[in-house]
């Protein structure tokens, strides 16, 4: 091929991909259209804690109508954001662990920890295997070594693990000293955690009529809810082993009043 045709080629590229770059946030909003409720639309410029100067909107009127017009973060994703801004200055020395594949949190811790581990929980791959390149991992049972990671972060998972307690203290095992758990889970008034169901005798059990939420990773299917977290969650927290466990108020900066607290705990040194 002439060289200038190969210059031409390569500038061709590049433009391309510049217009490419523009046009991904309008395929990451794509699918969140199905949301929109026209009269419900709104707005505003803002700060997103992954991408920067943005525009927030809401396609409608609760909390998973919001969304990050560059990077499509939710209002969770937006709240996990501005939690872990007290940390960005560790946060490139730390190898992090992250219990999803996908998604504005995944591709930020990306960018900027050191390394990154991510996993998915498929109930038909073992545990340690992959799927599409994804590492399946069961969180109350993680094959991952002791003492791996310097931050763990987790979002709306919890309330489908059946034993959570299990969870956490696996979290904390895999974390080294000093490491930072951030994550969040839907978070009711009750000072208490209300169980829903269970797995006794290897059979799960129904304590109350069950929830579901939508399976986000497959696009299709429920997810059962095993407890509703009250404001005990940050007991739960400490009883794996954590210190300095916080439950952090909303964050402003997430537009419509849909901030979510967030839960930050440390692995304290002996």
């Amino acid at each position: 091929m002439p060289a200038g045709s190969r210059r031409r080629g390569r500038a061709l590229d590049r433009q391309c991909g510049k217009v490419c770059r523009r046009m991904n946030p309008l395929r990451r909003l794509r699918s969140g259209l199905r949301l929109l409720q026209p009269r419900q639309l709104r707005v505003r410029g803002g700060t997103c804690p992954f991408c920067g100067p943005t525009f927030l909107v809401r396609l409608r009127a609760e909390e998973t109508g919001v969304r990050c017009l560059r990077c499509a973060a939710s209002a969770v994703h937006l709240s996990m954001g501005w939690a872990l801004r007290p940390f960005a200055g560790t946060i490139p020395r730390s190898d992090a662990y992250e219990l999803s594949s996908r998604g504005p949190l995944v591709e930020w811790l990306r960018r900027h920890s050191r390394s990154l581990q991510v996993s998915e929980y498929f109930d038909d791959v073992p545990a340690g295997q992959l799927r599409d390149g994804v590492r399946c991992e069961d969180v109350q049972a993680l094959g991952l070594p002791d003492a791996s990671f310097d931050l763990v972060t987790h979002t709306e998972v919890f309330e489908h693990v059946p034993d959570d307690r299990r969870g956490f203290a696996e979290l904390f095992r895999v974390l080294r000293p000093g490491g930072v758990m951030v994550f969040t889970v839907p978070l009711t008034a009750s000072p208490g955690t209300i169980e829903r169901a269970r797995i006794a005798g290897g059979e799960l059990e129904h304590l109350l009529p069950p929830t579901y939420h939508t399976d986000l990773l497959r696009g299709e299917g429920r997810v059962l809810c095993f407890r509703d977290y009250g404001l005990d969650v940050v007991e739960r927290v400490a009883q794996a082993g954590f210190g300095q466990v916080r439950l952090l108020e909303p964050d402003p900066r997430v537009p419509w009043g849909y901030g979510r607290r967030v839960v930050t705990a440390i692995k304290e040194r002996p």
